[in-house]
């Protein structure tokens, strides 16, 4: 691996690859913008200080998850004593442009039930979400970032697909034939 030989360059470029996406993974752990944001930057620095031993590292995604993950939940210690939550805010749908206005209507509150869908989500099954449907990480990967079985990653996912059908499901009724179940 070249930032273990001191190439700063792919070091620069492992950054930028990772950082929105570990950012908004410890965002999802810490609730808070400038943690997640702190996180990110420990994370980072403590990496290119112990650079030499990345050769050992056979996953890189992992090890960085695992890192954000760990270093997320000690802030969270840290700050025990304080309630420094904001709302979650990260999951983007796309509308399409030739909807109707009612649609369009219909979109958003179904986006705003989805995002308090997924924020009401426990922690963990929270964090498992983002990882799977957001970061696009596979259930084993999961399970050996968050160290845990593969089946308790595929709980945790039923989990919250049914919770988050759940608060949305009453709006397909909405339009019959656009969304009903092909036999």
């Amino acid at each position: 691996m070249l930032i273990a030989k001191d190439d700063q360059r792919a070091f620069r470029d492992l950054f930028n690859l990772f950082a929105e996406r570990l950012t908004a993974f410890s965002y999802s752990i810490t609730r808070n913008r400038d943690a997640a944001s702190e996180v990110l930057d420990t994370v980072f620095i403590k990496l290119w200080k112990n650079r030499r031993s990345l050769a050992d590292v056979q996953n890189l995604t992992i090890y960085l998850y695992a890192a954000v993950k760990n270093a997320s939940l000690n802030y969270l210690a840290r700050k025990a004593n304080e309630n420094q939550t904001q709302p979650f805010d990260f999951i983007n749908i796309q509308l399409t442009h030739d909807e109707l206005p009612d649609q369009k209507l219909i979109s958003a509150e179904i986006f705003e039930k989805i995002k308090k869908a997924v924020d009401e989500l426990p922690t963990r099954c929270k964090m498992i979400f983002k990882l799977v449907r957001e970061d696009g990480l596979k259930y084993k990967e999961v399970a050996r970032v968050l160290n845990i079985s593969e089946n308790t990653v595929d709980a945790q996912m039923v989990i919250a697909v049914k919770r988050i059908g759940a608060s949305v499901r009453h709006y397909f009724d909405y339009f019959p034939g656009r969304f009903q179940k092909k036999q």
